[in-house]
């Protein structure tokens, strides 16, 4: 997974969710490097803990990206 800036993925993340789609943040766990995605919609972390090995990342340094959950019509 790429990672990108926090600012530019939190600029990006607030333009599709005032369209109505719905934005899940993703992370790489600093220790294990597994992708991590948070399960609440529409909202940005600053650190994140990851599932499989229980490090706290710093996601507003090391950088994120996101998932789009939308309905294609």
């Amino acid at each position: 997974m790429k990672l990108h800036p926090w600012d530019e993925i939190v600029r990006a993340g607030i333009e599709h969710i005032k369209a109505g789609r719905d934005v899940y943040q993703q992370f790489q766990c600093a220790n294990c490097k597994r992708k991590q995605t948070m399960d609440v919609a529409n909202t940005f972390f600053e650190r994140g803990i990851c599932e499989e090995c229980g490090h706290t990342t710093n996601i507003k340094k090391d950088g994120m990206n996101y998932m789009l959950h939308m309905v294609l019509r």
